[in-house]
Parts: structure tokens; sequence; C-alpha cells
């Protein structure tokens, strides 16, 4: 990903004021892949178009970073069809997903398909951003941040609009040990 990215792990060495880049150990990438699946977590599509065309994925990393400025991360495979576009885009909008976009979570998910390739699905922003029509909830907003950590990119984003429209019906959509899932009153505990 080049010089765009400050690295992951690159920390001052104490001794000779050099950075060590290398990450030595850690846990087996099998095992360190079944942590993180038994690891549920809501889903999300990314959209942003770098000047070359919209471009687009289905993540569950989608976190919030901090209220006040008001941000956001996510992080994404560096070999996905998509990382050039987030690499070079200003702005991004992330949608998060209700089950009734279950569809558009897979088709987002799926490699070598033109995710666009129905207009009625989408359209663009005021300020030509791609998003997808019949989302609850999607945030658009300016990337101030990109770091490479390992084959990834984390990206956080400054939020600078929303659009709320939840339904009463609108399940958020969930991720768990690579099976999709709704939360719901049936998935309540006691408190």
């Amino acid at each position: 990903m080049g010089s765009i990215f400050a690295r992951a792990g690159a920390s001052p060495d104490a001794a000779s004021g050099r950075r060590n880049t290398s990450l030595v150990g850690g846990l087996p990438t099998e095992e360190f892949k079944l942590v993180s699946r038994n690891h549920a977590a809501g889903v999300a599509v990314i959209t942003a178009d770098a000047g070359e065309g919209p471009a687009g994925l289905t993540a569950t990393s989608v976190f919030s970073v901090s209220a006040e400025p008001p941000l956001f991360g996510f992080s994404l495979s560096c070999a996905s069809s998509s990382a050039p576009t987030i690499a070079k885009a200003d702005t991004v909008v992330i949608h998060l997903l209700s089950v009734r976009q279950l569809a558009a979570a897979r088709l987002f998910a799926t490699s070598g398909v033109d995710r666009f390739a129905d207009p009625e699905s989408w359209g663009r922003l005021a300020t030509g951003e791609p998003y997808l029509h019949e989302v609850p909830v999607w945030i658009r907003g300016r990337i101030v941040g990109r770091m490479e950590a390992g084959g990834s990119m984390v990206v956080t984003v400054h939020a600078l609009q929303s659009h709320i429209a939840l339904a009463a019906d609108d399940a958020p959509l969930v991720y768990h040990n690579r099976t999709w899932h709704q939360l719901g009153d049936h998935s309540m505990l006691p408190a």
C-alpha cells in the first residue's frame, strides 16, 4: 500500500533509534481465524468512488472510535478488489445493514461480480458518493487516516452526514461463525 500508510507494529527501537517493523510470533493463522469468527459482529457495506467508478465491500469490522469528534473505523483486506479505491478515495459511505439487506451483504461479499449492476439498488449522494437505497442507516464520512496492518488496511473516517430511517422490523444483521444472524426480541437476555 506504499507510503500513504503508517505501519502497525512499527515502533522505534530504543537502543538504535531504528524502527522495528517485524511482528514475531503470535497465534497460528487458523487459531486466529477461529477466535475471530466466533466473535459476532454487525454487518456493513462500505462504498466509495475515487473517480474510476464505484467500489464496495461487505465488512464486519466497523466500529465507533470517538463521539467527539465523530469517528468510525473499519478494516479491509489489502487483497480486496475495493482496496485500491479505498486507498485513493477521500470519502466513503458506511451502510449499517438490517436483515432486510441480507442480499446486499451477500452481493458485496462476493468476488468477481459487478456489485453495482442493478441501477435501481443504488444512487449517488449530492456530494457524489455511491450509496445503497433501502438501507436504514448510512454515514457519509471523510477518510482521515489509513494504516497498513499485516495484510489489511485500517481506515479512520470522520462522520459528516447520516441517514437514519429505521423501521420497527429492522433487526440488525450480524455475522457469527461464518453464518448470518439477526438480533431481536428472541435473542435478548434478561437483565
